[in-house]
């Protein structure tokens, strides 16, 4: 009984950390829009650790990593 409750708490913690760690999505490109969307460290926002580039054609380009810390921007085409 006791093994059960602890295998039980340690899959619902494990649950938590995976779902709370996960980075945030930025939000979609408007058609015929270029958009940029740089991630940062942390919330101080100093730190650069990724980008992406939605093109006007839809093209994605990416380096870095993505973080929950990000500035999204768009510009029509």
């Amino acid at each position: 009984m006791i093994r059960r409750v602890l295998v039980a708490t340690l899959l619902a913690a494990a649950t938590v950390a995976a779902v709370t760690s996960s980075p945030a999505a930025a939000r979609a490109c408007k058609i015929d829009h270029v958009c940029y969307t740089v991630y940062y460290s942390d919330s101080s926002r100093t730190t650069v650790v990724g980008e992406l580039v939605v093109g006007c054609d839809g093209e994605r380009s990416m380096w870095g990593t993505r973080t929950g810390f990000y500035d999204f921007s768009e510009s029509p085409c």
